[in-house]
């Protein structure tokens, strides 16, 4: 049965036991859509996001958000469960991350386009970071939201690029050609992006679990996927 319905921040979440894709209305390569399908993975659309999925010729297992840029709703709430949410208070991509739990989340279409939606889709990230495994995918990067330490393996001159959310100090670092050993990064100061590896493991330890984010290319998201 397909469901439609309205709800609150306080109802009860879709809990997935794989990997889940929140798909916006930004820029989103509709073959990777398809390989995540192939893959297992859940997609879910962020209101008009749907629409994106439908492009690729999928269908949604939800659609989540508060409807105001979806188009044909009650062709929708015909195929696939259609979750209203009238608050004003949160974007879209902070619905769709309330209403839902699990294992990783990935986030395509939420950068790009518009720079007020990128932004916000960040200040989403720095919110869930703590609770949940969160990527935010684009056309060329991934970005993964860590708290804590991450180790990885990075190949020899691959970028990789540390970005502070807010001030965070990292107490050291292996396997990078600029070590991050002592320092302290900050919106508006100093900045790890297209740091490199030197080939091999890699790890990287903050002095706390204050959210961070790791960029790679896009081709490293399956690899990222395991590693988290």
């Amino acid at each position: 049965m397909q469901v439609t319905s309205e709800r609150e921040p306080n109802g009860s979440p879709l809990v997935f036991d794989r990997p889940l894709a929140i798909v916006g209305g930004g820029t989103v390569d509709g073959a990777l859509l398809r390989e995540l399908a192939e893959k297992g993975v859940v997609l879910i659309g962020a209101d008009g996001g749907a629409d994106t999925i439908d492009a690729a010729g999928l269908l949604p297992d939800a659609i989540i958000g508060d409807l105001d840029s979806l188009t044909n709703r009650a062709g929708w709430e015909s195929r696939t469960r259609v979750i209203h949410i009238p608050e004003q208070i949160t974007t879209d991509f902070q619905k769709a991350l309330y209403s839902t739990e699990a294992p990783v989340t990935l986030a395509l279409g939420m950068t790009g386009k518009r720079l007020d939606h990128t932004l916000a889709a960040l200040s989403a990230v720095l919110q869930y970071a703590p609770s949940r495994r969160l990527m935010l995918i684009d056309e060329v990067d991934v970005a993964l939201a860590v708290t804590g330490s991450l180790a990885f393996e990075a190949g020899k001159r691959e970028r990789v690029s540390i970005h502070p959310l807010v001030p965070i100090r990292f107490r050291n670092s292996t396997g990078l050609f600029y070590p991050m050993d002592g320092l302290l990064l900050e919106p508006g100061g100093l900045i790890g992006t297209s740091n490199e590896g030197t080939g091999g493991p890699v790890e990287v330890v903050p002095e706390d679990e204050t959210p961070w984010l790791l960029i790679l290319a896009k081709e490293r998201l399956w690899d990222m996927i395991g590693a988290v």
